[in-house]
């Protein structure tokens, strides 16, 4: 009995893309793009081993019904209400720019309007997973660029809806006249809401009926029923598969269940998604590639650097953020993104993209994204020659400063602010370097001397003057920047004292060699914070607790940098055990006023009382004679064991009056 060939070409497409995300994975490239680039080797426009079955192209096309209602049901709520200003603003710009320059432009070489619209809205997209993958495996997503370039991409996902349902508008073979596409879109609008409130009226019903019969493969099959259901209404309701899918993920997301929904649609999302990019490489006809090379080098040579450059534009000049911060967001978005096939089989199901251009695009998109880990990588430096050059330019000669024996802060945020506070407080003079205009202007106006630049310049840092800092702390939320910017300060001012502050272990070596005095490493000193809770908890003394903290940080964190298996050292071992002092309080239940000698305290626990402290008035070296009473507080020197042995014995004492 031979399989069925739906069969055969499903397993044989399904291996080639797990082949396809392990090599590239292996790359540290994309996995997006090694879908892709087998896909295209290995199908039909290739060596042949898969046939563009149809039936495995309808299976694959799931995978983004799967894609899209994840997104709704993942939709960061929150973060679209803290940055819905940047991401409308710089998002519409965005969008609404690129669209309108590559429509222009198309147009302009002959290309018909309907198919020019297509193409401006297939490079308007930016590949989402890719982007936000790599900043997150290069701890740049709560960086400002970071946040910026998630905004705009969030605003890309949203638009993805309306682009979908302008496409049978432009098929239609007739005019476009204003009130005709008014009413088509009213009508698709009506759908909308129709689809959106029957489904947050029958979703939380399903799907708490299922979580009742408290069955995981009933849950499990309801979860696919939503997305597969949804997708089927909402193509009779006349909108797409794909639509349907994220208004249903927007609707279940407003439910106690959407945490569980997520889990059980992600590992069937992830393998459809994967058939679905290696179906799309199908599409890529390696020979006709070739012949159509020029075109493909124009729509690298104009998509990417127009795209790029527009980014730029908007986050250094609209949101008024620096032509670092526009660079690092420009060179991130510069590719196209998966919506970007969405849409496009979209325009050709519908006849509004030839073969030609799809074959163009397809090769060129597959390239952008393989391209994009090496643009990101290359940012920074573009950036700092980039905006150095300008600001030098500009700045001419600086100013000596007449600051002395001051701290310099970079960066007000969070962080910044409490350390300014702690050394106004100290009536330590300190001055700030911030890149965010809004946090400089609110700092100025409270009385703060903070200075609004970049700290990579060095005619800046003199005029802070850096050379007679006493010390200087780098505290933002940007890596690469720190590294960047410690380098210039010491070469600048080698002999000032740099504190900085990084998020993650593989900084903090990166960060000493750039010249950094003291690496302040969140990741670790949490580590140190659970290990001393740890310590706490078994009665070592508060002492040795500081103590062995103290020693990890004067050792630059080596030994949690340690390889798993290696043992503590002894001499770290040594410090919890060797003798401290501490202090312990006389518990309220204490009943009379039984004396040092009474309790035979030095004998019986191995602690010796230093001083005795009676509601803020202290007695050194109390006699044995010496009473004690309820909330009294001694100052005990002893091993390790010895403050717990007091606290038992005066508990003991206690509990028998």
């Amino acid at each position: 009995m031979h399989a069925p060939p739906f069969l055969t070409q499903l397993v044989v497409l399904i291996a080639i893309a797990a082949f396809g995300a392990a090599l590239f994975e292996r790359w540290r490239l994309p996995s997006i793009a090694g879908f892709l680039v087998v896909g295209a080797l290995l199908g039909p426009g290739g060596l042949g081993l898969v046939q563009d079955d149809a039936s495995v192209r309808a299976l694959a096309r799931f995978g983004v019904v799967f894609l899209l209602f994840e997104i709704g049901l993942e939709l960061p709520v929150d973060r679209l209400r803290r940055m819905w200003r940047v991401g409308l603003s710089a998002g519409a710009l965005q969008v609404g720019g690129t669209l309108l320059l590559v429509a222009s432009a198309t147009a302009a070489l002959g290309v018909p309007a309907r198919t020019a619209v297509v193409l401006g809205a297939l490079v308007a997209m930016s590949s989402t997973a890719l982007v936000i993958q790599l900043l997150g495996d290069r701890g740049e997503l709560d960086t400002p660029h970071g946040q910026i370039s998630v905004a705009i991409l969030l605003f890309q996902d949203v638009c993805i809806v309306p682009f979908l349902l302008a496409i049978p508008l432009l098929a239609h073979a007739g005019p476009l006249h204003g009130l005709p596409v008014l009413l088509a879109f009213g009508r698709a609008t009506l759908a909308i809401g129709v689809f959106f409130a029957l489904a947050r009226l029958v979703l939380p019903r399903m799907l708490e009926a299922a979580a009742r019969v408290r069955s995981r493969e009933v849950f499990s099959l309801v979860a696919l029923l939503v997305v597969m259901g949804a997708g089927w209404a909402a193509d009779q309701l006349g909108l797409t598969l794909a639509v349907g899918a994220f208004l249903a993920g927007l609707a279940a997301r407003a439910t106690p269940y959407g945490p569980q929904l997520f889990a059980e649609v992600l590992p069937l999302r992830g393998i459809l998604l994967g058939a679905f990019f290696t179906a799309v490489g199908m599409l890529l006809d390696i020979g006709e590639s070739v012949r159509l090379a020029p075109q493909i080098g124009l729509f690298l040579l104009a998509a990417v650097p127009l795209k790029a450059l527009l980014i730029t534009a908007v986050v250094a000049g609209a949101l008024r953020q620096g032509r670092r911060m526009g660079i690092l967001s420009g060179m991130a978005l510069a590719q196209t993104g998966e919506f970007s096939f969405v849409l496009g089989g979209a325009a050709v199901a519908a006849g509004l993209l030839p073969a030609d251009l799809q074959q163009t695009f397809v090769a060129g998109s597959v390239i952008t994204l393989i391209a994009t880990p090496f643009l990101t990588r290359a940012a920074p430096r573009l950036a700092e020659w980039l905006s150095g050059s300008a600001e030098l330019a500009q700045a001419g000669a600086s100013a000596e400063s007449s600051r002395r024996d001051h701290v310099v802060l970079v960066g007000y945020g969070l962080v910044g602010r409490n350390a300014g506070r702690v050394l106004h407080a100290l009536g330590v003079p300190f001055v700030a370097l911030e890149t965010n205009p809004k946090a400089v202007r609110e700092a100025q106006a409270a009385g703060d001397d903070v200075v609004f630049g970049d700290a990579t310049r060095p005619g800046l840092l003199e005029r802070l003057g850096i050379a007679h800092a006493r010390l200087v702390v780098v505290v933002i939320n940007d890596p690469v920047a720190t590294r960047q910017i410690v380098t210039r300060i010491h070469e600048v001012a080698p002999g000032v004292r740099i504190l900085a502050r990084t998020r993650y272990l593989l900084e903090v070596d990166a960060l000493h060699e750039a010249g950094a005095s003291q690496v302040v490493a969140e990741e670790l000193e949490g580590t140190i914070d659970l290990v001393s809770h740890v310590l706490r908890e078994f009665d070592v003394t508060e002492g040795a607790v500081e103590r062995f903290g103290a020693e990890l940080r004067e050792e630059a964190y080596a030994l949690l940098r340690a390889p798993a298996g290696l043992a503590l050292d002894p001499w770290m071992a040594e410090l919890l055990e060797q003798v401290a002092t501490e202090w312990v309080e006389v518990p309220a239940q204490m009943q009379g006023e039984p004396s040092l000698v009474d309790l035979d305290l030095r004998a019986r626990t191995g602690a010796s009382v230093l001083a005795i402290d009676r509601g803020g008035h202290t007695t050194p070296n109390p006699s044995p004679r010496h009473t004690l009473l309820p909330g009294d507080r001694l100052l005990l020197f002893g091993a390790r064991q010895a403050a717990a042995r007091v606290r038992a014995l005066l508990d003991e004492v206690g509990s028998a009056e």
